[in-house]
């Protein structure tokens, strides 16, 4: 495979309301779903239906949920014997809240996720070793994450990292990491500086530059994206799109970017290929629901170049 993405897979328990309850409140009319989801399955999916070439390894508990998500990766394309069963812990659940306006709040329980240890990676070295891409992101133990970066490294893996959920990061782990894609808020608790703009941005992506990562991809929501590097920094506008449901939306900028990096093509054109499949998503509801295929994609881009 040439793309390996490692990650969590959740699932996601969706209402849709007016407006996202305050804290106290109760807020009636919502409808409710269930939807396969988690940042790592996420990307996978989006890598998957973008033409990549992908493995997906992630852990699910020995319970219903499991067994629905085995046999959806399994219709998606994936081999599930890269899908693990814990025994005792259950399956990753995401609450999320959707309001009219397309935002979203979401509460985690990660279950069989926080389970996903280094020993459970062993087996898949070389799968790992022979990939031209790794992509993580932080919804597993951060000692699986760092296992899985030292392999990329030692073996001249471009290792991709999308820190989400914002935690602080060691140096030691950035140093290996070749593309990180931070958001706000996630650039800002790495750096420390409020990223607000693209000039905040600008700075924020040039103390990560700073700390080794060779090339930082700072996602600015409907502000679009920036790319900063040893050549520059440059800053991409976003697809307008009317916005239904933002939930996976960074999750399949990740795994569309991955593909594209995959194949060979440029930060620049892979960025616009990410970017049209992101948009293409906020305007459907769901998680791995809202997520474009390869064809989709290039009608889009071919449409918006007209």
């Amino acid at each position: 495979m040439k793309l390996v993405v490692v990650g969590s897979s959740n699932m996601d328990l969706v209402i849709s309301l007016p407006r996202i309850p305050a804290i106290g409140e109760t807020v009636l009319g919502g409808k409710s779903s269930m939807i396969f989801g988690g940042k790592g399955a996420n990307q996978a999916v989006a890598a998957l239906r973008s033409g990549g070439d992908v493995a997906y390894i992630a852990k699910v508990g020995n319970d219903l949920f499991g067994d629905n998500m085995k046999n959806h990766f399994e219709r998606e394309g994936f081999r599930t014997d890269h899908i693990l069963t814990d025994p005792n812990e259950p399956t990753g659940i995401a609450q999320i809240f959707v309001s009219e306006k397309g935002e979203n709040s979401i509460a985690v329980a990660p279950g069989a996720n926080m389970k996903l240890l280094p020993k459970d990676i062993e087996p898949f070295k070389d799968l790992i070793k022979n990939s031209k891409v790794v992509l993580l992101q932080l919804e597993t133990p951060m000692e699986t994450i760092e296992y899985i970066a030292a392999i990329a490294y030692k073996n001249h893996v471009k290792l991709i990292l999308n820190p989400a959920p914002a935690q602080k990061l060691s140096e030691e782990l950035l140093k290996k990491v070749w593309l990180i894609t931070p958001n706000e808020t996630e650039a800002t608790l790495l750096t420390g500086i409020e990223v607000m703009d693209v000039a905040s941005a600008t700075k924020a992506a040039a103390h990560l530059l700073q700390m080794g990562i060779k090339n930082i991809i700072v996602t600015l929501g409907e502000n679009g994206s920036l790319l900063c590097n040893e050549k520059g920094s440059e800053h991409f506008r976003a697809f307008r799109a009317k916005a239904l449901d933002t939930t996976a939306a960074g999750d399949v900028f990740n795994g569309a970017l991955a593909v594209a990096i995959t194949n060979g093509e440029s930060l620049e054109k892979a960025i616009n290929f990410a970017a049209a499949a992101a948009a293409i998503s906020v305007t459907r509801e769901g998680a791995q629901p809202s997520i474009p295929t390869r064809t989709e994609i290039d009608n889009f881009l071919n449409l918006a170049q007209r």
